[in-house]
């Protein structure tokens, strides 16, 4: 077997999904696991697919299992697998540092685990998918989620990359953040509630004259921008317009960018996404400039190729 750290389109993959995504994703069941007060291993197996789970996979998920819980292994105590969590053979997840992720692959079979080396949570849980299946939804999910117009005939406004959200403000102004949207296939994604063509959603929003705005998730919630015709710093806010003053000012333009660039710096913010979020709150966040992938690493422009 190997092991390696998860990638991070990968930890979509280590908690449940809707049926749709787990049918074509291979997903044959997940196992959760607390290790007690250090030393035990309680586990509860959640089944989803019976057709999947054949003598030979439970023979090689057994195995692995064990092996892991071996002496000093990962999943051997509790100790060991917080050592474990703070060496580079893990991904810390974005959103919660305290989790990290770990896969295991086989010849036929893909082992994607979540582990939290603390109280509060359970300690590990393990889904397990035919390999196959998983890397070719992942490689085909980064087309990513077609946003339409119906009104101007189905064109495309921009894509969202699997798991972003979107804000749909209605007609009377009132509005919500939705749910994470999930690639399903370049026609069709899943928004918590319901599976939904990309047309289709095109023509609800057209016909109830609904505003979307992506946010997406290679974004932060926020990041410090300096300001082009004053001394102050300023904080952009994802998904809002403007910007909000602070008491940082700077005289110059040199040492206010220099100020900008350590501030977001030590918000583990890129320059790139700096930029991104600049022109969201200038120019609005459906527009390309708003994505960081417009841009490298020094927050530079990228040129866009041209069509031959």
């Amino acid at each position: 077997m190997n092991t390696r750290p998860l990638k991070k389109e990968e930890i979509k993959y280590t908690y449940s999904n809707c049926q749709d995504v787990s049918m074509r994703t291979g997903l044959i069941g997940y196992l959760r696991a607390d290790l007690g007060r250090g030393e035990e291993f309680y586990s509860t197996w959640w089944p989803f697919r019976e057709d999947l789970n054949t003598p030979d996979f439970k023979k090689e998920f057994d195995n692995i299992i064990n092996s892991l819980r071996g002496n000093g292994k990962f999943l051997s105590d509790l100790r060991t697998m917080w050592l474990y969590c703070e060496t580079d053979n893990v991904l810390h997840y974005p959103t919660d540092n305290h989790y990290c992720g770990v896969r295991v692959d086989t010849d036929n079979y893909a082992y994607l685990m979540r582990l939290f080396p603390y109280r509060g949570d359970y300690h590990m849980y393990c889904y397990c998918y035919i390999k196959e299946q998983l890397d070719s939804h992942i490689e085909k999910a980064k087309n990513g989620i077609s946003i339409r117009d119906a009104g101007d005939n189905y064109k495309e406004l921009y894509r969202l990359d699997d798991g972003d959200k979107l804000i749909i403000r209605e007609a009377d102004g009132k509005y919500v953040c939705g749910n994470a949207l999930r690639y399903i296939d370049d026609y069709h994604f899943y928004d918590g509630v319901n599976v939904l063509h990309i047309d289709q959603f095109a023509e609800i929003n057209h016909k109830y004259h609904r505003t979307l705005t992506p946010l997406r998730a290679s974004l932060p919630e926020r990041c410090y921008v300096f300001i082009e015709t004053s001394p102050e710093i300023g904080i952009v806010v994802k998904g809002e317009s403007g910007y909000y003053r602070t008491e940082i000012t700077v005289p110059t333009r040199d040492e206010r960018k220099a100020m900008v660039d350590e501030l977001n710096e030590k918000l583990g913010v890129t320059k790139a996404q700096a930029e991104a979020m600049k022109a969201g709150s200038m120019y609005g966040w459906n527009v390309p400039l708003a994505d960081p992938k417009h841009y490298d690493e020094d927050g530079t422009l990228l040129k866009r190729r041209k069509d031959r």
